[in-house]
């Protein structure tokens, strides 16, 4: 009886290892690399606010020690508590609240068409218009003060929050202006020539195309324009002279002492304090950022 013997089977290929890219390698390397420095940055930006809360809740004894730790050994609320009533913080945040918020609204509807009509339209004000933008940032604020505070008492604006309004917005156009111009001159004219072509008119190439893809823009405006006007302590204390007017940085430097004393823990509870509204906007609108670069491409 024969016995059948069954094909040899064939060789199993070998599998080589493939080596790694030399990109990926490069990449799982520098990924970790960027995320230190990324944290390095974040931290770098928010030590001035860790700072101010640690000295806020401190205690006299230990904001005039030599010795003391960047923590605080005890939590101490009361620096906030007498910050707020004897710096009456809520009106002056309030007066703050209005100059900045009216200043933005002004600066963002004058220089919205103004960037437009500068960027697209080639006429001889072009010209004039860049060079004013250029030489109104050249002059220091010293030399116009006196010029300024002379003409507003003319027409009854000093110790007039409008006052402070009308120049902070003169003062914040220019820079807003340009940063504008510079968003619309980067939006392709192609995009509005396409809306043109299916039938769309100028205002409706405006409200669906334009605006949308200027979203970026107008939020970095209205951020900068708000901050600076929040900000802003020179103007406000050569026009503004009623305690009940006064702003909010105007209201912090009572916390100096005429001898040069500050008082610490109470300046740093305060400014703490002063920058919430200031986070609760960009919170708001930072959305709009990123929610407006390519939406106007496809509405039609």
């Amino acid at each position: 009886m024969t016995q059948t013997l069954a094909p040899p089977s064939p060789p199993r290929p070998t599998v080589r290892k493939v080596a790694e890219p030399p990109a990926r390698r490069t990449r799982t390397f520098t990924r970790p690399l960027q995320y230190l420095a990324l944290l390095g940055y974040m931290v770098f930006l928010g030590f001035p606010l860790l700072f101010l809360l640690s000295t806020s809740l401190k205690t006299p004894r230990e904001l005039r020690s030599t010795d003391s730790s960047f923590l605080p050994e005890k939590l101490n609320w009361d620096n906030f508590g007498n910050a707020v009533e004897k710096a009456n913080l809520a009106q002056a945040a309030g007066n703050s609240l209005y100059v900045a918020a009216l200043t933005t609204v002004i600066v963002t509807v004058i220089s919205l068409p103004a960037a437009y009509a500068l960027a697209r339209f080639r006429t001889k004000l072009r010209g004039v218009a860049t060079v004013w933008i250029l030489l109104s940032q050249v002059f220091p604020f010293i030399l116009i003060v006196i010029p300024v505070f002379l003409v507003l008492k003319q027409v009854g604006l000093v110790n007039n929050p409008l006052g402070l309004v009308l120049v902070y917005t003169v003062w914040c156009l220019p820079f807003a202006l340009w940063m504008l111009r510079g968003y619309v001159a980067a939006i392709p004219v192609d995009l509005e020539e396409a809306g043109a072509i299916d039938g769309a008119g100028r205002l409706r190439v405006l409200r669906s195309i334009v605006l949308p893809l200027l979203a970026p823009g107008l939020v970095a405006t209205s951020l900068f324009t708000f901050i600076s006007s929040w900000n802003e302590f020179f103007f406000a204390l050569v026009l503004i002279q009623d305690p009940g007017l006064q702003t909010l940085p105007l209201t912090l430097a009572r916390f100096f002492g005429a001898e040069g004393q500050v008082q610490l823990g109470q300046l740093a509870a305060a400014s703490l304090l002063a920058t919430i509204p200031s986070l609760v906007f960009f919170l708001i609108i930072q959305r709009r950022l990123t929610s407006g670069l390519m939406s106007g491409a496809v509405k039609g």
